[in-house]
């Protein structure tokens, strides 16, 4: 698919087209009994990529391009009474394990791409403002004098399950942000810093927020996470010490649990109060401990 497009896209939109709705934050859900995204095609494609602004090629589908299009507070009521009230704009987090992979992909990738347009209204270098161009994949400095352009970027993070196996079973390091659900815990993670690896980033993080030092640093994964704008690349690791300080700025506790601790802990739809939860099976946090459960 070419995201420069013109003769191309006009001949596929004459065919059919396809729209996935953003509002805010917000991806459009359908849900009769389970969920899916809900993608608008036809004539009420076209009305709404009339009436929406900022629209994004994200793809094809059987030939027929799909957008991604922006929609405001008004025209996101109108949208829901489209569907006959059978879908409604959520957070994506909040219903990411329930969508067939290929939904929760493409409205990972509107959702990324909406909020990328919405935090590039004005260049960087110059401050002039700026316009979209190649089918949203790029936006263009209307300063003639500074014309800079300006592509989506995703950052890097890394996200790790530190193990230890100097006491009977294993036991993995987990920990828990005060910005998450009460009692979850999870693998710990970090941005990567300009001049570093994967695995500098590995052993700083670790070390930075619960004093632990790591070797055995392995890659194993990698997971897109649009919330805004990260691919998260997830790691295993070892421990080489075990005495925990953490960095209270970071986290609120971080402990060792034991496999037969992690086998105990709820599922995160069925926790409640400040019972100790796993992360959501649509996680790669989650399957990072699986993993290491399953290799047992």
């Amino acid at each position: 698919m070419s995201r420069r497009p013109a003769e191309w896209l006009a001949e596929r939109m004459a065919e059919g087209v396809g729209v996935v709705p953003v509002h805010g934050a917000l991806n459009l859900i359908k849900n009769d009994g389970s969920y899916s995204a809900q993608i608008f095609e036809g004539a009420a494609a076209r009305k709404i990529l009339a009436n929406g602004h900022q629209e994004v090629l994200l793809g094809t589908d059987d030939h027929k391009p799909v957008f991604a299009i922006a929609v405001d507070d008004t025209y996101a009521d109108q949208i829901v009474s489209m569907t006959g009230d059978t879908a409604e704009f959520v957070d994506l987090r909040s219903v990411g394990s329930f969508l067939p992979a290929t939904d929760a992909h493409l409205l990972a990738h509107a959702r990324g791409m909406v909020f990328w347009h919405s935090r590039h209204g004005h260049c960087g270098v110059c401050g002039a403002p700026t316009v979209s161009r190649h089918s949203g994949h790029e936006r263009v400095c209307v300063n003639p004098d500074c014309a800079s352009s300006h592509f989506p970027r995703t950052d890097p993070a890394i996200i790790v399950l530190v193990v230890r196996d100097d006491v009977p079973g294993g036991a993995c390091l987990l920990g828990r942000s005060g910005r998450w659900t009460f009692g979850m815990y999870s693998t710990l993670a970090g941005f990567i810093e300009p001049g570093e690896t994967m695995e500098q980033a590995v052993t700083r993080e670790v070390f930075e927020e619960s004093g632990i030092e790591t070797t055995g640093v392995e890659y194993l994964a990698s997971q897109p996470w649009p919330f805004p704008s990260s691919l998260m690349l997830g790691f295993h690791a070892k421990a080489t010490s075990y005495d925990i300080t953490i960095d209270k700025e970071e986290l609120v506790d971080c402990q060792w649990f034991s496999r037969a601790d992690v086998l105990g802990m709820k599922e995160s739809l069925d926790a409640v109060g400040d019972e100790i939860r796993l992360p959501r099976k649509d996680s790669i946090s989650r399957w990072l401990i699986q993993k290491w459960l399953d290799a047992d």
